[in-house]
């Protein structure tokens, strides 16, 4: 008998006219849900003179309010602890996760049973398409203290995979539970995937011949779907990477690579993806960059109607020869890293890809943004590898050379260290300093 090749192969491979009706159908009741149980929706679209019943096509949603992580928290802190976003009474609320609050208040994402439920059923479907399988040992790596990643463990334990509940532990403790139970696969950030390898070669372990993985998922950084990046990590850990995108504001991953690597697959049968030009907020074409915006289809504890999630996206105009029908979009970076050097958007994964893919780099980089003559001007530190020491000004200028080829702007300087100089993130990695809004503090206080 022959293995299945998908996880839920009718939603999945649903054609696309019948699979934009159900969008339809989902989005038609979900809109009547919100307005008649959750406070806050019903105050929004009467704001906007608009009712559900005025949604007669898709297209109609762009007639309706957005909402973005601002809402989140005002709507919180005015009726807290859930906010008056819910469409629920707590008592049919099971579980919360939390964002890390680092640009305002942490705001709280609450599931019912069935939202959770159907939020791992996801899980596994992301798990299979990557390639996950019951005879698999998942070693989970990501963090449980209130992270919406975190139950994702129970999606690949309902695929039948074996699963290790590690969580964050120190990087010596997790290569002796890779060590000892001997995981096929694990899941963390591309920053920490990479950390994680450099710190096993530190210990005399080789990750190619010393351990099992030969399946890393990685998410929260756009480095899982930079070829150069992904390669290095490959190569390092003798292991497949698979990016996966989540937002704790609906749930976990709801999107992630195939056995194909090119774009993650949305769950489009629990999420409807636009993809809108920041500034004017109308849709783009396929194949050209703007905001993701997400609207749940069926999430009953907060719906989540035309959400901004500050994310720069591509979504691909053709099918998948895996044979899904769901969207399948490429992560950019977000619209508050975004630099505009010369009238030029560039994004820090722009400079990670030059520095990923020039031999005789460690792969780190780290850029400062400042301003010179009320002109935005950029730096980039990176390292050499082991035996390129002596390399430094020709390091220099072919990164210089490579950035300004792929984005038409150059780094005023190229700054080469040491190997081992600039900090290792062990989850998500801080790459750009910013130093504009200092300089103008202390101009305004006379420094």
């Amino acid at each position: 008998m022959s293995e299945k090749k998908f996880w839920q192969e009718e939603i999945e491979t649903l054609a696309r006219p019948q699979l934009s009706a159900l969008q339809l159908k989902l989005l038609q009741e979900h809109l009547a849900f919100a307005y008649s149980r959750s406070p806050y929706y019903r105050q929004a679209f009467d704001e906007a003179g608009v009712k559900p019943a005025d949604l007669k096509y898709l297209e109609d949603l762009g007639r309706f309010p957005f909402t973005d992580k601002k809402v989140e928290r005002d709507r919180q802190l005015f009726a807290p602890d859930l906010g008056d976003m819910i469409a629920v009474p707590e008592e049919e609320i099971v579980f919360v996760s939390a964002s890390s609050g680092s640009t305002g208040v942490p705001t709280l994402s609450p599931f019912t049973k069935k939202d959770f439920d159907d939020f791992q059923n996801v899980e596994s479907r992301l798990f299979w398409a990557a390639g996950m399988r019951p005879k698999d040992r998942y070693l989970h790596a990501l963090n449980f203290s209130l992270f919406v990643g975190g139950p994702d463990v129970i999606g690949a334990q309902n695929l039948g995979a074996l699963c290790i509940w590690a969580g964050t532990v120190p990087s010596d403790r997790l290569l002796y539970i890779m060590k000892e139970f001997k995981p096929t696969i694990t899941w963390t950030t591309p920053s920490y995937a990479w950390h994680l390898g450099e710190s096993a070669l530190k210990q005399g372990i080789d990750p190619r011949r010393d351990l099992s993985i030969r399946k890393i998922i990685v998410a929260g950084e756009p480095g899982g779907s930079i070829p150069a990046t992904r390669s290095a990590i490959e190569e390092l850990w003798g292991a497949e990477l698979f990016d996966f995108y989540g937002l704790s504001d609906i749930f976990g991953a709801c999107a992630g690579m195939c056995s194909e690597k090119n774009g993650l697959h949305l769950a489009e049968d629990h999420i409807l993806l636009e993809v809108l030009d920041p500034d004017s907020l109308q849709p783009v074409a396929d194949g050209e960059p703007g905001e993701m915006v997400l609207t749940t289809l069926q999430k009953q504890a907060r719906p989540m109607i035309r959400f901004r999630t500050g994310d720069i996206v591509v979504r691909l105009p053709e099918l998948c020869p895996c044979g899904r029908t769901h969207a399948r979009f490429l992560v950019q970076g977000r619209i508050d890293d975004m630099i505009i050097v010369s009238g030029v958007n560039l994004f820090p994964s722009d400079i990670e890809y030059v520095v990923r893919g020039v031999e005789g780099l460690t792969g780190e980089y780290r850029i400062t943004v400042y301003t010179e003559n009320r002109l935005v001007r950029f730096d980039v530190e990176v390292e050499t590898a082991d035996g390129y020491e002596s390399c430094g000004d020709m390091l220099s200028r072919q990164v210089i050379e490579q950035i300004k080829q792929r984005s038409g702007v150059q780094p005023r300087n190229v700054k080469v260290l040491a190997n081992g100089t600039l900090p290792r993130a062990t989850h998500k990695a801080k790459r750009v300093v910013d130093l504009r809004n200092v300089e103008e503090n202390a101009k305004g206080q006379g420094i």
